[in-house]
């Protein structure tokens, strides 16, 4: 099966750019929120389109100066409620319109800024994400469309731990990674398209704070005729102490890219069909920074 990378960031990039700014702006009440989009993996080559629409997004505020009202309203005389159960907590509508988003257009690093506004200062850590729209394309136009649990009424809720702290006068980045292929639970034959009969919806979606989180990325090639040539759908595993962190595919040019990797050493495997598997072991991953790690694969006589 030939395998593309997807890498969809939700990536709800709460940013937290942490630029530069006058020595006066640190003591605002006011900072800056970015929200963006990306994905993790998911083998499509059956797949033409994985299509969401999402329509709002609250985030949950906390604050130790906060009043205990049932309900308060902010400075534009919106409405927002407190958490249920949290003490000094409430959530801020962030944005609330329609954005249409074709998952599978989001690959190897590819993000989408769903928020960028100013937001009280305090600390974050909780999102719910408002989804509407589901529906998966087949390469042969057959669409299949998706029941949405709970994801309409109540938001998918994606907890952001640590919390993210926006301070005043600086920027936040948080980085949603919408695993699509945990997310898109196919039935039947997956191997397919006749096989297809549908799709479960089960979103997994997985928060990072993107000033303290790397960033994984190089080429897969072979050489042939003493000439790199980079390689498609190779399959990139990112291991953590033993365990499976996330997984890509390379793209049409042999590039590949992981995004929102916790600081620390990973083991990185890479296979693809009719190539011997390569691993290399203790790969560094600095906070804000990219690693780069290219992959010779050498073809099986």
């Amino acid at each position: 099966m030939k395998i593309k990378n997807l890498f969809i960031v939700l990536v709800a990039s709460l940013a937290i750019f942490y630029s530069c700014t006058n020595g006066d702006d640190n003591g605002s009440d006011m900072g800056k929120l970015t929200v963006q989009i990306t994905d993790a993996p998911f083998p499509h080559d059956l797949v033409a389109e994985a299509n969401v629409t999402i329509f709002k997004i609250e985030a949950r505020f906390k604050s130790d100066e906060m009043e205990m009202d049932s309900e308060m309203d902010d400075e534009d005389g919106e409405s927002v409620d407190y958490d249920e159960g949290e003490e000094h907590s409430k959530f801020i509508t962030l944005m609330e319109e329609e954005i249409d988003l074709n998952l599978l257009e989001l690959t190897n690093g590819v993000t989408e800024t769903l928020v960028s506004m100013d937001v009280p200062v305090g600390t974050y850590n909780m999102l719910r994400i408002y989804v509407k729209g589901i529906n998966i394309v087949l390469t042969d136009g057959t669409t299949f469309d998706l029941k949405v649990p709970s994801g309409e009424q109540t938001g998918i809720k994606v907890f952001i731990k640590p919390g993210i702290v926006v301070n005043g006068g600086l920027s936040a980045d948080l980085l949603l990674d919408f695993d699509v292929s945990k997310s898109f639970v196919p039935k039947g034959n997956r191997n397919h398209l006749s096989g297809i009969t549908g799709f479960n919806f089960k979103p997994v979606i997985k928060a990072c704070n993107r000033s303290t989180s790397g960033t994984l990325s190089g080429m897969v090639y072979t050489i042939q005729e003493e000439e790199q040539v980079g390689l498609e759908g190779a399959q990139i595993e990112v291991f953590a102490a033993g365990t499976l962190n996330t997984t890509t595919f390379s793209d049409e040019t042999g590039a590949y890219t992981v995004l929102g990797l916790a600081p620390g050493t990973y083991d990185v495997v890479v296979a693809l069909e009719g190539y011997e598997a390569q691993t290399v072991e203790d790969v560094q991953i600095t906070a804000a920074n990219k690693t780069t790690e290219d992959f010779e694969l050498i073809a099986i006589p």
